[in-house]
């Protein structure tokens, strides 16, 4: 059974390693975790969607002249709660796990990981929530990546690449501005797909980077110039904000795509217990909305069900 077909009902938490914390663009970051040999049979069945949360309460704030002047007047609160991350990247090797967590600093938290060095300890709890999934009788896989919604569409333009040989992705990145693109070489952000045989293409809303406009318009621009290709054989995956997700859905709608969106929420506890995360979706019976939860029944869902 492939990776992507696993089930992961299991977890642990586990001290992870740091072995990089490289800087990516103006405020992203590419941090390199070690997880123990003993994670191994955890994560092996890992799906690209699947997040992980990361206890950073002890971590302590880089030096006060690298604060980002936006950040200074709460970046001394007090970090009580562990913080959700998708992961870019994850090979399961003897000596354990090998994950690859692209952030961007947006808050007291990830302000504190930018500090992190080589040598130093994290509490990782993982694997958490659904990932997306590949039905055995499609040909052609629509990625579309909007902002920090990039790294589990790279994992799983990797998984597929190696394990979908049947399967040819092409993919679709936005965001706000080149410098936004949360890519190893964001001023030439598709060279890495490009590497593995991957037609990708890119929008920037401000015209800094390739298409000028929303990463919607290239995707529809594409499935226009390709409207004699079967539907039938196509599945969207999507990771991003939620105004690019519920733009994406309806797109898939219109052209009878199956598409998986992987949601955002606040996951304070990354299991259920907490029931911050709720997702408004439509039942598959009844006209009551129901709820769900990222962190459980998602984050990933079938676009069709969610209530944007």
């Amino acid at each position: 059974m492939d990776q992507l077909n696993k089930s992961t009902a299991r977890k642990g938490d586990f001290r992870a390693v740091v072995l990089y914390n490289h800087q990516i663009g103006a405020r992203n970051y590419s941090l390199g975790l070690q997880l123990p040999a003993d994670a191994d049979e955890v994560f092996a069945g890992f799906r690209p969607g699947q997040f992980v949360e990361i206890d950073l309460s002890r971590t302590p704030l880089p030096p006060i002249d690298l604060i980002p002047a936006d950040l200074a007047d709460k970046a001394g609160r007090t970090i009580l709660l562990r913080r959700p991350f998708s992961l870019a990247n994850l090979d399961i090797k003897p000596e354990g796990p090998l994950a690859d967590v692209i952030y961007r600093v947006v808050g007291p938290a990830t302000l504190r990981m930018t500090g992190l060095r080589e040598g130093d300890n994290l509490q990782v709890l993982g694997p958490l929530g659904h990932g997306f999934e590949v039905p055995a009788e499609k040909r052609r896989a629509l990625l579309i990546a909007g902002g920090m919604g990039a790294p589990p569409i790279q994992y799983l333009a990797r998984v597929l690449v190696h394990d979908h040989p049947s399967i040819k992705p092409i993919g679709f990145a936005g965001a706000k501005t080149e410098d936004d693109l949360p890519f190893d070489r964001s001023r030439r952000c598709a060279d890495g797909f490009a590497a593995m045989g991957i037609e990708w293409h890119v929008a920037t809303d401000d015209g800094s980077l390739a298409h000028r406009g929303l990463v919607t318009e290239c995707l529809q621009e594409w499935l226009t110039a390709h409207i004699k290709q079967d539907r039938r054989a196509m599945v969207i995956y999507a990771c991003g904000p939620e105004p690019m997700l519920a733009k994406v859905t309806r797109i898939a709608q219109q052209e009878d795509i199956l598409c998986q969106v992987s949601m955002e929420r606040r996951m304070a506890c990354g299991f259920g217990v907490c029931q911050g995360c709720a997702v408004e979706c439509r039942p598959v019976e009844g006209e009551e909305t129901i709820y769900r939860l990222c962190c459980q029944d998602g984050p990933v869902f079938d676009g069709k069900e969610v209530v944007f």
